[in-house]
Parts: structure tokens; sequence; C-alpha cells
């Protein structure tokens, strides 16, 4: 064959349900033996096979559909010519492991994916021998695998390191530490460049506009033809030179290829990253290269679902959907985020100095509202958390108000600007912690389940969270009021009591807690999202003729001193209630508050174990816990009874 565009019949088609074949006639391979049984004619076949078990088993569980779709013939070819677990594959985030994980023994497990007590979402050292390294972030897959290079030449071993990172890894900082550091390290390191101009959402910044560029390139099409025929024809020669030295009028086009090349990479593509054959010869040639090298290939994110094509946010992740539509069941009622999109949005149209900042996460956060309605002031820094709270603090000086809107579990990779940008500089930066709590089926990579430890023990710091949609909505517009320094608000992922906002938000008085029912032998205080579980309780105890005390906190910091120390005063047991981690967590700030001022009423504390929780559903993991309305009952009673 001259080139690919010649080699369609060795090419993955996209799959559709009107093909013949069915998928007992298609060919399975669940270990690196078994694919290399298989003949060339049929990778296309085993392709269009994990196609159809993904597209399926995900229907009925949810999942990361999109990215692993893009990824079959490239986990294909990887297996193919590397011998796991021997030779080790990175994914960066490993939301697109589902594929490896097919081929590593998991293939018939893949239906128990993010389910509990089935596989995790993401890769796992202790779920398999084969994952190497577990990941749930972004932009770590790098520097990890130049560590696993570096150790194999301490030890003088010989074994292939293999790295898989999207182009959306490359607004990470932490992948250009990386790259500045791999030819200073080792000679023997595989990268490989996932195009696709995605992420979750598409990618945004300067190197998204350079790998942008070059897919839309007209003349992109003939160099990668060029590419693939290089390869073909000189297939185990020395390459010194693919696709971005086909001609040296390239090279202006090529501009990853300068980049890599000046970090000490010798750079490979762009490739169909859809031809599996392709990529196979490629990686018998890269495995004997004596320099660190980077592959550039070109996917499809979504690759032969056309419901993912068309949309591919949707797909990145998602809930059971109908296999033959792609069609998902519609909520019930809007997500704490998309109330914060839109009450943002509400409230920059009405102040012209509030902006909003995001990194790489418009959907995610509920930000697109946002991003339409009030463009100039909506800032996608790409995946680039701490540049995204320093510039959020930047602007915070300028007298603009900044909210910066993150998940929980990936603020943690910004700590060190909440401490010293914001918090020592007593900056009024607004930031809004998206899935802080339980994140279910995503498992402890995604679970926010730290913030309270991590953020009350800052100086200056105010952080909150409300009990409801409506209580939600007026702590965001405290927010955009307060000036007095920096001002922090967690909320949880999905929908909330459904509870509807006023239409003129209110100001809250900050430090002071709501006091629904007064009572005499227990006092719940019920923070945030677990207030409808101290209401639960209540009415158990209630039933068993105690008088309760119902507190919705709404402060973490300042705590209300004053309630708590009434309450201490006047009942025999205090028991608190949070969606966090009990160590550091509110309770503990509540214990520390009546120990400093000589109370000795025992507080009892539900909340989450000292561990990283696995992933499940909320209510299965709340009961596998101990965080249930019950769990009060039986700890507050050992103290009523005496």
């Amino acid at each position: 064959m001259a080139n690919s565009s010649d080699n369609q019949e060795n090419k993955s088609e996209p799959f559709s349900e009107t093909q013949d074949s069915s998928a007992s006639d298609l060919p399975k391979a669940q270990s690196g033996a078994e694919l290399k049984a298989l003949t060339e004619d049929q990778l296309p076949l085993l392709a269009e096979n994990i196609r159809r078990t993904l597209i399926d088993s995900l229907s009925k569980t949810g999942g990361h559909l999109g990215p692993n779709l893009g990824v079959v013939e490239l986990s294909i070819a990887l297996h193919r010519v590397f011998d796991t677990p021997r030779d080790k594959f990175l994914f960066d985030v490993s939301h697109q492991g589902y594929v490896h994980k097919m081929l590593t023994g998991r293939w018939d497990s893949i239906g128990t994916i993010r389910q509990y007590e089935g596989l995790n979402g993401y890769l796992l050292r202790t779920e398999s021998e084969h994952d190497a390294f577990g990941a749930g972030h972004a932009g770590t897959a790098l520097s990890a695998a130049l560590g696993m290079a570096a150790a194999r030449d301490l030890k003088g071993e010989d074994n292939h390191v293999v790295a898989v990172a999207g182009d959306a890894a490359f607004t990470c900082g932490v992948s250009y530490e990386a790259l500045n550091n791999i030819a200073s390290t080792t000679n023997k390191l595989i990268v490989v460049l996932n195009d696709n101009e995605w992420s979750i959402d598409r990618n945004v910044g300067a190197i998204a506009n350079i790998f942008n560029a070059l897919q839309t390139s007209p003349t992109y099409s003939h160099l990668h033809d060029k590419a693939a025929e290089f390869v073909e024809k000189i297939a185990g020669q020395t390459i010194r030179r693919l696709a971005s030295k086909v001609e040296e009028g390239a090279k202006n086009l090529l501009l990853p290829s300068v980049i890599f090349e000046e970090f000490g990479l010798r750079y490979y593509g762009p490739i169909d990253g859809h031809d599996v054959n392709l990529l196979v010869k490629t990686f018998e040639h890269l495995k004997n290269e004596e320099v660190p090298v980077i592959l550039h290939i070109i996917t499809e994110k979504g690759r032969g679902y056309e419901p993912a094509l068309d949309n591919p946010q949707k797909f990145h992740g998602l809930g059971p959907y109908a296999s033959k539509t792609g069609e998902t069941p519609a909520a019930s009622m809007p997500t704490y985020s998309q109330v914060f999109g839109e009450s943002l949005t509400a409230f920059a149209k009405q102040d012209k100095n509030i902006t909003a900042i995001t990194a790489a996460m418009p959907t995610g956060t509920g930000l697109v509202p946002f991003q339409k309605e009030v463009p100039d002031r909506y800032f996608d820094v790409g995946i680039a958390e701490e540049h995204a709270a320093v510039f959020a603090c930047g602007l915070a000086t300028q007298g603009l108000k900044p909210f910066l809107a993150i998940y929980s579990t990936f603020f943690q990779r910004a700590y060190d600007m909440a401490v010293h940008d914001a918090g020592i500089q007593n900056l009024p930066l607004r930031l809004c912690m998206d899935r802080a709590g339980l994140s279910g089926d995503d498992g402890p990579t995604h679970h926010g389940l730290f913030d309270i430890g991590y953020m009350r023990v800052i100086p200056n710091w105010v952080l909150m969270q409300a009990k409801d949609e409506d209580e939600f909505v007026d702590m965001l517009w405290t927010m955009a009021q307060y000036e007095e320094g920096p001002i922090a608000i967690r909320y949880p992922r999905g929908a909330g009591t459904g509870a509807k906002p006023k239409e003129q938000p209110q100001v809250l008085e900050i430090g002071k807690a709501e006091v629904v029912q007064d009572g005499t032998d227990v006092a719940l205080f019920g923070l945030g999202n677990l207030f409808e579980m101290a209401e639960e309780a209540k009415g158990k105890l209630e039933e068993m003729g105690y008088s309760v005390a119902l507190i919705n906190p709404r402060w973490i910091k300042p705590l209300d001193g004053a309630c708590l120390e009434l309450y201490a005063g006047q009942c025999k047991v205090i028991c608190t209630l949070e969606d966090h981690v009990l160590t550091n967590g509110f309770g503990c700030a509540v214990m520390e508050h009546l120990y400093t001022q000589g109370a000795h009423t025992p507080v009892e504390r539900i909340g989450w174990p000292d561990a990283f929780v696995e992933h499940g559903s909320v209510p299965v993991l709340r009961k596998e816990h101990g965080i249930t309305a019950e769990d009060v009952v039986e700890k507050v009673l050992k103290h009523l009874k005496k």
C-alpha cells in the first residue's frame, strides 16, 4: 500500500448498527497474547467490537464514552506492540482507559464500570497490575512516566514507558515542567499526543489554536498522507524526520514539531489515530528509537457513534442513555451548577464588575449561559487551576469581582494561591467550589471531601454552604456584595431540594446561623446538603419523645459561636452532620470552639472517614460508611439514655 489514503480497508470504520456482522462474529481480545494472535485484517474488526461493547455497556451504567471511542485504535496498537505490565502505559487523566481495561482481562467486567464494587472509571493501581499509574486529574502522565523511565535507567532495565496525553493536557503547566526535564533525564520515552481538540469542552488558548490550525489547514491531508507513506516505505530503517520534515516550508504550519524538538523530543506526525495498522507500524519503529520521541496523532472524540460526534460535551461523561439515539432522561430539577451559572449571569447583567473564570469546565460548572450572554467578562483559561486563581486575584486588585468556579477536588491544585495570593493579600476573590462532598461514581480522585479542612485554616477566608437552592442564591448574592477579603462557597454535585430561589436574593449576615427549631435534648447542626438528613433524624428522635433543636449552620468560617454556646448550655448532646471527611472538618471546628469556651457538652460527628472513599452511588456509600439518619439517632441516643 502506498499511503493511508490508499489503505481504507485497514482503517477502522465508524460503528453502524446497520452493519451485517453481529458482535459474536467479531474478534475479541482480553490480553496482549490474544491481541498479538490476531491477523492485521482482524484488528479493525476488533475495534468495531470494542466500540459496540462500550456503546451498549455504558448506555446502562453511564461513563466516559466519547474519550474512549476516540482511543480504540490507539489502545489496540499499544497492546499489539508492547507488553504490559512489563511495559508501562500512562494515560493522562485516565478516563480514556476503558479500552485498556478491556484488553487487560477486564472486558467481561466493563458493565460494572463506575458501579459500587465494580471497575473504577479511572486507572487504579490496586485494580490491576496493568494499570501502571492511577490518575483522575489532568497533566500527571508525563511527569510520572519520566519518573518511571528514570527508575528503569537507574536499575539497568530495558522496558518501555509510554505516556498518552490529550492536547488539553498541554494547557497544564505541569506538562511543560515535565517536558523541560525529559531530554536531560532519559533517552528512552514515548509520548503520544492524542489531538482531538477537546478536553471536556473545546480546548482554548494558544496551544489549542496551534493544533487546530494544523488540523484545518488545506495542506494537512497531503502531509498526513506523506507521513503515512514514509512510515510504510522505510519502517525499520533509521527515520530522522517524518511529517514535520517532509518539506522545509511546512515548518511554520507544523509548529508543534518546533516546540517539542526544542524540548529535545524527536517529533513524529501528525498521523491518523484511527488507522490501527499504521499505528502498529509506527510504534514498532518508535520502540527502537534512542532518543525521547513524541507521536502526534489526530483522533475524533466519539468516533463511531453519531450522537457522541454531534455532542462531544455531553458524551465526554454522562449517565445512562438510549444506545440507539443517545438520548438521556430529562432532569427533574436544575442542578446546583445550573443554578450557579444562571444566577451569576443575572448578577453580571446588573453589576459590570462581575467576571467569571473557569479552568476548562464551562459546562461542568454551569457557566455556559454566562459565556453566551456576558462573553467579554468570561474567561476560560484551560486546565490551569493555579493560573486561574492568580489571574482572578489580579482582577480583584483592579476593583473587579472575580467569581472563580472550580470543582473542589481540582482546586486542591491551587492551594498555594489560596494562601499566598488571596489570603495574605486579603483580596476579594470569590471561590465557588462545585462538586464539594461525595462525587459518587467518579470515585476518590473526584470526591470533594477535603476542602473544609484545607480552607478553614487560612486566615482572612470566609467559607459557607447552603442548605438548599434558595439559600445558595442568597449566598452568591452575598459574595457579590462582599469586599472585605476572600470568600468561598462549597456546593454538591447534582440537584438540591427543589427550593425555588426568591425573585430578589438577600444579603446574609456573615457568621450567623439559622435556628430552624429550638430544643433542649439534642442540637442537630446539619451543614449544607446534609441538612435534610438532620431533619429526618429530628423526626425520628421526636417520635421517641425527645426535644430536638435543628440548626442550619450556613457558616463554616466564621462559626456562629454564640449559637454553639447556647445549645451546648441547654442540650445534652450536639451532633454535627457534614458531607466532608471528619478529620479537620466542620465538626472539628465545632469541637475546637466549644473546648476553647470551656464547654463539656459531648459532640457526635457524622461525616466521611479518614480514608479515600471508593466509587459508587451516594446512597450506597452513605449507608456503607454510617452517614444516615439512623446513624445520627444511634449516636445521640448513647448520651440521652445516660
